[in-house]
């Protein structure tokens, strides 16, 4: 009696076990999927969809469910989303958080939640200091970061005046603010304009009347579409270099074309990276989608490599899941070069500067510089997390 009694215990605890094992995990992946950033958010859900398919339609061996949403860009909408994510659909991580002012709407609803949030596309300074939480991730990047390093390259490159252009939320903000934290040069004038403005006339009209030496934007998705094309309309490409962060990208060059020629990108990947794990990711990718992977790509791919390492070191116990993802992050092999997470939950990593050239025929983005390596925000300190 006594064995079948333990040998009964012993099956219902492996039955447990299995019926743990086989859970399936849910995932909310929020991005802009319409409007003119649609690009944007399509290829953090590809990227994302790629490693997933890749790790056998699965997440730390449990099962997968993905609930893609469409927060247009809206922080109200994002709002909604999220709580949805959270108090319906009982999600277990949320991914993407869409762009800064989408991701600060939410982020009191997340905080009180304990949910794992893993941005994509958004680190804004605020998260990234004092209102940082131990729940809430950028896998991304601190908005600062990308625009630190072409701030440095300006800097290096012994430019002495420079005009400066964002459009008005927070992101704009970090990124000009980053810049400036590198570049000691002068700063002739700096321009916000609206987000999604799709008419840049007026304001490239008095960039060229300030003759500056060089000109430096942040002017993500169809936004830098159009700025890029209305300076190459203008005269001013070739003429007036163009340094940018998440304006000339994977994204955005195949409508560019050659306007995009002689660009300087800064930014933490580029298809163009020679390292084995991206090898194999751009391979993929490129055979799964016929198009190059964005830096977005990227991030999302990166992202269910993540939780699907956390997952595995939580063993499935959602309380444990955000301190996995934070020792995770460590340790999984990112198609970007080294990574770890900062005390804040934000990136340390490499920021790099590409150019767009023409090879034989064809565009293509080159490495040429890595203006700062292991790069820490300046935002760790105001951040109470041990």
């Amino acid at each position: 009696m006594k064995f079948n009694a333990w040998r009964a215990a012993a099956l219902g605890t492996a039955l447990a076990g299995s019926a743990l094992a086989a859970q399936a995990v849910t995932v909310g992946l929020m991005a802009p999927l319409s409007g003119p950033q649609a690009l944007v958010g399509q290829d953090q859900v590809d990227g994302f969809s790629l490693a997933v398919e890749q790790l056998g339609g699965k997440l730390g061996g449990q099962p997968l469910t993905l609930l893609k949403e469409d927060d247009q860009l809206k922080p109200e909408i994002g709002q909604q989303i999220v709580r949805k994510l959270i108090d319906k659909d009982k999600a277990d991580a949320i991914v993407g958080l869409s762009f800064s002012n989408v991701l600060m709407g939410s982020l009191p609803r997340l905080a009180e939640s304990g949910v794992v949030a893993l941005a994509t596309n958004a680190g804004p300074s605020p998260i990234a200091g004092a209102q940082c939480k131990a729940n809430v991730f950028s896998l991304a990047w601190q908005n600062d970061g990308a625009a630190e390093a072409m701030g440095k390259f300006a800097q290096d490159r012994g430019l002495k005046r420079v005009y400066l252009m964002a459009p008005n939320y927070q992101a704009g903000k970090d990124m000009l603010a980053g810049f400036k934290r590198f570049y000691k040069g002068q700063v002739i004038d700096e321009v916000y304009t609206q987000v999604n403005q799709p008419d840049y006339s007026a304001e490239i009209a008095q960039l060229q009347a300030a003759s500056p030496e060089a000109v430096f934007v942040f002017y993500p998705g169809g936004m830098g579409i159009n700025f890029v094309k209305q300076m190459s309309q203008a005269g001013l490409m070739g003429k007036l270099p163009l340094y940018s962060v998440f304006t000339v990208d994977g994204t955005t060059l195949p409508s560019l074309r050659e306007s995009a020629v002689g660009t300087v990108s800064g930014a933490m990947y580029d298809a163009a990276l020679d390292t084995p794990e991206n090898r194999k990711f751009v391979a993929a990718f490129e055979a799964k989608y016929k198009r190059t992977p964005s830096l977005y790509a990227a991030t999302g791919y990166d992202a269910a490599q993540l939780l699907d390492a956390a997952l595995r070191k939580s063993g499935g116990d959602a309380k444990k899941l955000a301190a996995a993802v934070k020792a995770a992050g460590g340790e999984f092999k990112s198609v970007r070069g080294p990574f770890r997470f900062g005390k804040n939950n934000m990136p340390v990593q490499n920021y790099y500067a590409f150019e767009t050239v023409r090879d034989g025929g064809k565009l293509a983005t080159r490495l040429i510089g890595t203006p700062l390596a292991s790069h820490a925000d300046p935002y760790a300190a105001q951040c109470n997390l041990p």
